[in-house]
């Protein structure tokens, strides 16, 4: 069976070796190589690296809707096209372009968390189970027909980073399990149920900012969702201060006492408690953290090197 693959990061990767080992993949789509790093120079995107040691021809357009494309898709006279993280909405005339359509695997339990970023955003939001949807594209936001879902579910203290390494090989192997069925014509397709629908924006810097007053557990689940990008942060005399990585204890201050939102009230060998929550009332304990133009660090060390004290206020200026 030809087929053709759409997908850029890394996520995308074990889907794409999964199409390769059960069709013919005759060709790759992916997006422009960005600069990247202090130096900006252009890299590929993982998607072109892997599609190139498997001598897949690989495409980058900059534009979809000239008719040029979709003239391209037509002349690769595939039988299908997965998508999978590309990173674009494709037009009408593109998706009439293969025989069967052209399949998704979208990193949400469909309804929710439709968009760019259903990952980070299930973490954030505290969602204890996620997964991974297959499902045909439309021409709206991953609102297509459903052929197949895989749970899964999200540990406590899992990052976004993490998860999404489990569910790029669930996803691979739903590719693998449900490919020759749809082909088939064995699955059945389950129309989404708009009214469900919650969206997973496309995520910038701003989103990392942590806000003290907000609970022990909601802080917690946005350091954890938002590692490794765009990452967590507030601020302390001045500096941005990244936080890396936090233990919710879920226990309140002693005797009920309140302290201001995001004051430092044990900073020892031991751990770094910070007042959070309605009126200070609970504490998030921050075990990795780093400040600007610094290394790592964990809480002890931070504490050892005279870099937190117990009152300091991290805020958002």
């Amino acid at each position: 069976m030809r087929t053709l693959f759409f997908g850029t990061p890394a996520f995308a990767v074990p889907s794409l070796d999964a199409l390769a080992k059960t069709t013919e993949v005759v060709g790759v789509v992916c997006q422009p190589d960005r600069p990247t790093g202090r130096g900006l120079i252009l890299a590929p995107p993982p998607v072109k690296v892997r599609a190139e040691a498997l001598g897949i021809p690989v495409v980058q357009p900059t534009k979809l809707r000239t008719g040029e494309f979709a003239a391209w898709v037509r002349e690769q006279d595939a039988e299908l096209a997965l998508v999978v993280a590309y990173g674009r909405i494709l037009p009408r005339d593109v998706l009439d372009a293969t025989r069967k359509g052209f399949l998704n695997v979208h990193a949400s339990l469909l309804p929710k968390y439709r968009g760019a970023a259903p990952i980070t955003w299930a973490v954030v939001e505290g969602e204890k189970e996620t997964g991974i949807t297959l499902m045909l594209l439309d021409e709206g936001m991953d609102t297509g027909d459903m052929l197949d879902v895989a749970r899964v579910p999200i540990g406590p203290d899992e990052t976004a980073g993490e998860l999404s390494d489990v569910l790029a090989t669930v996803g691979a192997d739903l590719v693998r399990a449900r490919l020759g069925p749809f082909a088939r014509g064995e699955l059945r397709r389950v129309p989404q149920d708009g009214a469900l629908a919650t969206v997973a924006p496309m995520l910038e810097k701003k989103d990392g900012l942590l806000d003290w007053s907000a609970s022990a557990q909601r802080l917690h689940d946005r350091v954890r969702g938002l590692s490794p990008w765009p990452g967590a942060f507030c601020r302390l005399r001045g500096k941005t201060l990244k936080v890396l990585a936090t233990r919710c204890t879920g226990l309140e201050r002693a005797e009920g006492r309140s302290a201001q939102p995001g004051a430092v009230v044990v900073a020892d060998k031991s751990r770094v408690l910070v007042a959070c929550g309605a009126e200070g009332r609970e504490t998030l304990e921050l075990l990795r953290v780093q400040l600007e133009g610094k290394k790592p660090v964990t809480a002890s060390e931070w504490v050892s090197g005279r870099g937190v004290r117990e009152g300091d206020l991290l805020g958002a200026t």
